[in-house]
């Protein structure tokens, strides 16, 4: 059920995401810290941006396919990431309700980690930018720096305001930071 709502929602809030970045301060993208850019769904139109500008040689994607299928460097067009010299993760996680995996979380954070040692950037998102990916950029954040997932969100909301982790994403966080962090201490 919560991924055909989703799917009905899709353009209403993509288009709701637009809107807010054109009338509000919000950015469509900001960044967290040398290697992690956090942001909305990488439109064709800021490839060149991201990779000139940022230095982004990696992107994480936590859409499902069907969100990424027309405006981005989708699953179908990797050869476009690929031409502009990028790296794509995709892990998929259904918006709204969806909870990336602990398995999905440590994926990402040591793709992020790697392009971290090769001094490159990557863009991590979602549709906005605010739950899906900053619980990843979250969890990238608790590995590097040992924080807490509190400390790791209240970091990731200073940098972007409109940030939502919700409860569910949170727990994920408090499980993923006992299996990094307390573990090895």
């Amino acid at each position: 059920m919560s991924g055909a709502l989703a799917r009905l929602l899709f353009y209403p809030t993509l288009a709701y995401t637009v809107a807010m970045e054109k009338m509000t301060s919000r950015r469509w993208f900001d960044r967290v810290d040398d290697t992690v850019v956090l942001g909305a769904l990488p439109f064709r139109s800021i490839t060149r941006q991201l990779v000139e500008a940022e230095n982004v040689r990696g992107v994480i994607t936590m859409n499902e396919e069907y969100e990424t299928k027309y405006f981005c460097n989708s699953a179908e067009m990797l050869k476009e990431w690929r031409a502009a010299g990028v790296e794509q993760l995709r892990l998929s996680t259904t918006d709204f309700t969806g909870v990336p995996s602990l398995e999905n979380l440590s994926r990402g954070v040591e793709f992020a980690l790697r392009h971290r040692e090769q001094g490159s950037s990557v863009y991590v998102h979602c549709k906005a930018g605010r739950s899906r990916s900053a619980t990843m950029a979250a969890a990238y954040l608790i590995r590097l720096h040992s924080w807490t997932p509190e400390e790791a969100c209240e970091k990731l909301m200073s940098v972007r305001p409109h940030v939502l982790v919700r409860s569910a994403q949170l727990e994920m966080l408090r499980r993923y930071y006992q299996q990094v962090c307390q573990r090895a201490g």
